[in-house]
């Protein structure tokens, strides 16, 4: 198949699947006799992993190394999981960040009582920390 194809049947930018090949995500495909690229079954089931990856956040990285240990199936797969944990806590650092950021927000919004921005509350939480509760790092 083509690069179209590819991006279609994957949901893939081409320009995405030009850099996943440049850095070694994607093998570089076999090219026709008139130079375009002919993708196969393996190229789209390689992007597939690697963009379900991304939609779950794991980095270019990750994603190596998991792609490596799938290369190598004889290997232990305590690798992929030490990657997935450590994942899972960032998602789980980040989700506790947001519920903060939405509960100091939700506090702000609460406070304001409409009129003039002069007297806005919003404007007045954002413009002095004191007021926020919210830590950062």
């Amino acid at each position: 198949m083509k690069i179209g194809e590819l991006s279609r049947a994957t949901g893939t930018n081409i320009e995405t699947i030009r850099y996943y090949e440049r850095i070694g995500l994607l093998p570089a495909p076999d090219r026709t006799a008139a130079n375009y690229r002919s993708y196969g079954g393996t190229h789209r089931a390689r992007l597939s992993f690697v963009r379900h990856s991304r939609d779950l956040g794991f980095t270019i990285e990750e994603i190596r190394s998991l792609l490596d240990l799938s290369d190598h199936p004889e290997r232990d797969c305590s690798e992929a999981d030490r990657i997935a944990s450590l994942h899972l806590a960032q998602v789980e650092e980040k989700i506790a960040q947001l519920a903060l950021l939405r509960d100091e927000l939700t506090r702000i919004v609460g406070r304001c009582r409409g009129g003039v921005a002069a007297d806005c509350r919003v404007i007045e939480a954002l413009g002095d920390h004191r007021l926020c509760t919210v830590e950062h790092p």
